[in-house]
């Protein structure tokens, strides 16, 4: 009897081991059925995009070299769709939006945030008003891609929940490089079209003598900035952050719902014209900047301050140039582990400087600088 049983059992054991072959076969049946490549032709990429088929899972840039398109790259609807560049150029119209996405109003928005696009391994998308304009997304990614010449913006995410942007080098953008913002069609607001959470990395603006922001970050909480390089010509800021209502970026703001920003190792290499980093977010809102690198001399400040918890650490070089501009009386500001030249201890200048901070263009009662909420710990030499 008992080797009947061991018998049965080792039967069962290879019925067992055949259904899950059976099953692994039919797993990657259907992976084959349903995962679907689609090239890109060179002829009609815009028209190629509005009829392209449900089944498509990754569209390639593959059939030329150089690709042209005068219109906009509408991107369908799709639970995730890959965009391959492939090394390809793609050359856009003046008027083109590049990939981009038609968002009617708010409630069309929001029924739409479950589409997910990977735009990758384009050697250069040149010209157009912008060159990906993504809108409404969930986990979208931006990767390996050089933008050239855009008018408006080379990337401009609105209402891009946890979106990567990563490897991305903008070169001589008209205006501005790589933003980060909420939904501004009908029924968008401050607080409910947010791109929270969105990451840049490794991304350089290479500005052009007009450009004005290299990076731009509105009303989004959460974005964090690593590894990143603004230089070139003079623009106005590197970054430009900000959570001001309604427009009123020369008062302190508003939002109630934008918490932290992080920026590390971040490096810059020209001059500014207005300033280097704009800061004005909520009085409670944690603005984290760690490893700044300002190569140069700057007659402009290095930092505008309006409003916000502004954290400074490890700032490991301080020229006599640098200073931090506020517009309030009672900045709140700490800098730790940063060169010992960052010194904001003690008013002078009939209160208008203590160090490195001065109180500039202040807002009405605002006219002597305070520093009880301003400490420097642990400089170093």
């Amino acid at each position: 009897m008992a080797h009947l049983a061991v018998a049965a059992e080792r039967s069962n054991l290879a019925l067992m081991d055949l259904r899950l072959a059976l099953l692994s076969l039919a797993a990657l049946l259907v992976g084959k059925i349903s995962a679907k490549d689609y090239v890109v032709p060179p002829s009609d990429v815009a028209g190629f995009f509005a009829k392209l088929p449900k089944d498509a899972t990754r569209v390639v840039f593959s059939a030329a070299a150089v690709y042209r398109c005068e219109a906009d790259i509408v991107l369908p609807d799709a639970q995730f769709l890959v965009v391959d560049g492939a090394g390809a150029r793609l050359v856009l119209g003046p008027a083109s939006l590049g990939f981009t996405r038609r968002i009617r109003d708010q409630k069309d928005a929001e029924a739409r945030t479950g589409s997910r696009y990977a735009i990758r391994d384009f050697a250069a998308i040149e010209g157009g008003r912008k060159a990906i304009d993504l809108q409404a997304t969930l986990g979208s990614a931006v990767e390996n891609v050089r933008c050239t010449g855009q008018s408006e913006a080379a990337i401009d995410l609105r209402f891009c929940l946890l979106a990567k942007v990563s490897g991305v080098l903008v070169t001589s953008p008209v205006r501005r490089g790589i933003v980060v913002r909420q939904g501004d069609w009908p029924g968008a607001t401050w607080s409910n079209s947010q791109s929270n959470h969105t990451v840049l990395e490794r991304c350089r603006v290479y500005a052009a003598p007009t450009t004005t922001q290299a990076f731009t970050v509105l009303h989004c909480n959460g974005v964090r900035m690593t590894d990143c390089i603004s230089e070139g010509h003079p623009c106005d800021h590197d970054l430009f952050l900000s959570a001001a209502i309604g427009g009123e970026d020369d008062v302190p703001a508003k939002n109630t719902v934008v918490k932290q920003f992080t920026l590390a190792n971040f490096h810059v290499e020209h001059a500014v014209r207005k300033a280097s980093i704009h800061v004005n977010m909520p009085p409670r809102a944690i603005v984290d900047l760690s490893h700044v690198y300002w190569n140069g001399r700057f007659e402009a400040p290095v930092i505008a301050y309006v409003s916000g918890q502004l954290n400074l650490s490890q700032v490991g070089w301080w020229d006599e140039t640098f200073h931090i501009a506020t517009r309030v009386a009672w900045p709140r500001i700490n800098a730790d582990r940063c060169h010992a030249s960052l010194r904001m201890d003690q008013v002078t200048a009939g209160g208008k400087r203590a160090g490195a901070l001065r109180l500039v263009n202040p807002l009405p009662g605002n006219e002597v600088l305070r520093i009880d909420q301003v400490r420097v710990t642990r400089a170093s030499q």
